[in-house]
């Protein structure tokens, strides 16, 4: 065999091997994408395993404040419902109950006794230690598709992305209320 064989030989070896390396490096950026919204999930499902037992706290004490409670407990379910693939559905009512949590928060300073009362401390930290999982796990999950998203971009991965049909990934927004600057009044 000629010495031209083995470098056409060689040559070919080397693309199959970049070929392989890209797809997999492609796949993997994929998967942790997908990880990482799982662990939104994840701290989405905490927080709603907690959110009963904080209205049963705060309803002894703020028996008046139903209708709050009420649009919790009916966000809480709705977000229950929300198929697993529709993440932007989901997101919306999350950010709703982080809304409904903040004025149920707010409440407490209405009631000392509430505020004093030991589980109803425990379930406000418990919460917001889950709001910052979900906020980090949000933060997780737009690195990854921003990965993910540079790998579709970039070549050589580009080309074999668009061979498999990859598909870019949505970041993650913050909600237009949410990013408006607080007014402050004293």
């Amino acid at each position: 065999m000629s010495p031209l064989f083995w470098i056409i030989l060689g040559i070919i070896v080397l693309i199959v091997a970049i070929y392989i390396t890209t797809y997999n490096g492609l796949q993997k950026a994929k998967v942790y994408t997908e990880e990482s919204w799982s662990q939104i999930d994840v701290q989405l499902k905490r927080r709603n395993d907690l959110i009963p037992n904080l209205v049963e706290t705060v309803k002894g004490y703020a028996k008046h404040e139903s209708e709050t409670f009420e649009k919790v407990v009916k966000l809480r379910n709705q977000l229950t419902q929300v198929p697993a693939s529709d993440r932007e559905e989901k997101l919306k009512v999350s950010n709703q109950i982080t809304d409904s949590l903040k004025t149920i928060f707010a409440l407490s300073e209405n009631y000392p006794n509430l505020k004093a009362n030991q589980n109803f401390l425990s379930l406000q930290e418990e919460l917001t230690n889950t709001e910052n999982k979900i906020a980090y796990s949000r933060q997780l999950y737009n690195s990854s598709a921003a990965q993910y998203d540079q790998k579709l971009l970039t070549f050589p991965s580009n080309i074999v992305a668009k061979l498999h049909h990859f598909t870019k990934v949505d970041y993650l927004e913050t909600p237009t209320e949410e990013k408006e600057v607080p007014k402050v009044k004293f």
